[in-house]
């Protein structure tokens, strides 16, 4: 029996989130430049979606540039915009044929004119698709992304639109980027790095946490699947103890 055989219908992650790290270790092991390595990802993308598109997974988020990303070299940074561009225009295709529903958050106007006005244009292109979204998480920062979602409250507040006794973790939620996707169930990181690195933090509150020595541009369906797999055979207890998990097991058979 193969991995995807024994992944339970169940119990899968609706949401799953991706640090993809290590395409520049990738690159410099064939002694390539960075970007080579960046090049070589898009095909991990492809394998990772379509991947949670066949076990039943209904949103994934890829961490694909933050906002400290700003802070490398321009020429890599130009080359990763330049990047960004092309390869969204070249996929729109399969993300009409396989029902992607492209999304994105982070400061996106902070993107190059180019690379803003593509995004939005498969955005809009594939705004229909309904099998799976896929967000790219782009010049993001939770900090920053937290920061902002109190601002909207506060300016709510003093505007006399919203009591401060009505604020709750609801109204926090509808302030996020992520505002119409559901919570993080699974985190995923490759390159055997173990940190969060500033990525979705309110939204990964209960997350499990999965991490991969594959570095990212090696990562496929069959390392999703390892994910997925060992994920359905966690216990999720949010609070609760195995025993009351049990109970209300019982309950539902």
């Amino acid at each position: 029996m193969n991995l995807l055989e024994q992944i339970k219908d169940n119990k899968i992650p609706k949401h799953i989130a991706i640090i993809m790290d290590g395409n520049g270790r990738w690159a410099k092991k064939q002694g390539m430049a960075r970007i080579f390595g960046h090049r070589n990802a898009l095909t991990s993308v492809r394998e990772a979606v379509i991947g949670a598109s066949e076990v039943g997974t209904k949103a994934v988020t890829l961490y694909a540039f933050s906002t400290e990303n700003w802070n490398r070299p321009k020429l890599e940074v130009d080359a990763l915009m330049t990047l960004l561009t092309q390869s969204l225009k070249k996929e729109v295709p399969e993300f009409q044929k396989n029902g992607v529903k492209v999304n994105a958050i982070g400061r996106l106007t902070d993107l190059p004119k180019n690379a803003y006005q593509t995004l939005n244009n498969v955005i809009d292109a594939t705004k229909n698709n309904t099998k799976i979204t896929l967000t790219f998480s782009l010049s993001y920062g939770s900090r920053e992304e937290i920061t902002n979602c109190v601002k909207k409250i506060a300016e709510q507040v003093t505007q006399g639109s919203l009591a401060i006794e009505a604020i709750d973790e609801t109204t926090i939620q509808q302030h996020l980027y992520t505002y119409n996707l559901p919570d993080v169930d699974l985190m995923i990181r490759t390159s055997g790095e173990q940190r969060i690195s500033n990525y979705l933090l309110w939204q990964i509150a209960y997350a499990e946490l999965y991490f991969t020595n594959t570095l990212w541009p090696d990562f496929r369906r069959e390392d999703l699947y390892k994910a997925i797999y060992e994920y359905q055979n966690r216990e999720r207890r949010f609070g609760k103890t195995s025993e009351q998990l049990e109970g209300e097991h019982e309950q539902t058979i």
